[in-house]
């Protein structure tokens, strides 16, 4: 079957936010021109989301569930999206209306003007703390100074692919996943819409600090040696400084200064040069425990039930 556009939606304990969510996809994509499909990729919910999906494939054919046969993550959810998607268009979208459904058109329309990736830029942001802004707005930024890939500020997962990008990044299967930057990193014309984001129509975030400190870490580790870079540049400083520190210790200690006698001093600096070695070995843990990952080469995702068509 030939299908135009694909909403992919993951899902994770989003019960109360199924039956809106399908409304307000049927009633946007209904009016544009095109056969659509909406994939909901159940990523092991355990609220009852699993049930409902089956019901709503069943009551409407344009619902495809793709079902999880345990928790993977959102980010794998959305890998699983883009492989079972059938449209020559793909839009990725959270559940809970945040990212409202009624701006698909707008980037339909771009997409219609010649561009291959067409991301949502949040203008606003309602509905959510000042912690959370601040702590986004951070992300972003530093994301955008320490990589080589210039991701769009101000964005989530919230966008819309040409079908040529979605095959690029379907040949992309590494465990550690960060899709806004790897949809950025395959480059092709891209273009931002900006667009008022929502406050979550039903129940709590999914992405508590925690999630968001391990994501901004798959963000930075993929896209980024900065952090082995510092933990140079950290070294070669701390040299600098010892090198330097000698000629004044030894000037010091010969005019009998008091604060350069006994063994608080020696202490401090074998303490900091600790701290530099730790952190620097933390630093190569991260990275060598993602080459492990991947050495290991399992499946992204299993999927217990999936369309066959």
């Amino acid at each position: 079957m030939t299908v135009n556009y694909s909403i992919v939606v993951p899902i994770y304990n989003e019960l109360d936010n199924l039956d809106e969510l399908t409304r307000r996809v049927r009633e946007v994509m209904s009016a544009a021109r095109g056969t659509w499909e909406l994939v909901l990729v159940d990523d092991g919910s355990t609220d009852g989301s699993t049930g409902r999906i089956r019901e709503l494939a069943r009551l409407d054919k344009h619902v495809r569930p793709v079902i999880f046969a345990r928790n993977f993550g959102h980010q794998v959810a959305i890998t699983a999206g883009w492989d079972y998607a059938r449209g020559g268009v793909v839009v990725i979208m959270d559940a809970d209306l945040q990212d409202p459904p009624e701006v698909i058109p707008d980037l339909i329309a771009k997409w219609k003007e010649g561009f291959e990736v067409v991301y949502a830029v949040r203008a606003e942001r309602e509905g959510e703390t000042w912690f959370k802004k601040m702590t986004a707005s951070l992300f972003y930024r530093i994301i955008h100074r320490i990589t080589d890939v210039k991701m769009p500020m101000d964005t989530g997962d919230f966008r819309l692919m040409d079908r040529k990008v979605v095959d690029v990044l379907k040949t992309m299967r590494e465990r550690h996943r960060f899709p806004r930057g790897m949809s950025a990193w395959v480059g092709f014309r891209q273009v931002g819409v900006p667009y008022r984001r929502a406050a979550r129509h039903a129940g709590v975030t999914k992405y508590p600090f925690k999630k968001m400190l391990k994501l901004a870490l798959n963000a930075i580790t993929g896209f980024s040696y900065f952090p082995l870079q510092l933990a140079t540049y950290v070294g070669f400083g701390a040299a600098a400084l010892s090198i330097l520190a000698i000629p004044v210790v030894i000037a010091m200690r010969l005019a009998g200064h008091s604060a350069f006698l006994g063994q608080a001093t020696t202490l401090i600096a074998v303490l900091f040069l600790g701290g530099v070695q730790l952190i620097s070995l933390g630093v190569l843990g991260e990275y060598i425990g993602r080459i492990y990952d991947e050495a290991k080469g399992r499946p992204l995702y299993i999927v217990s039930e999936a369309p066959k068509d």
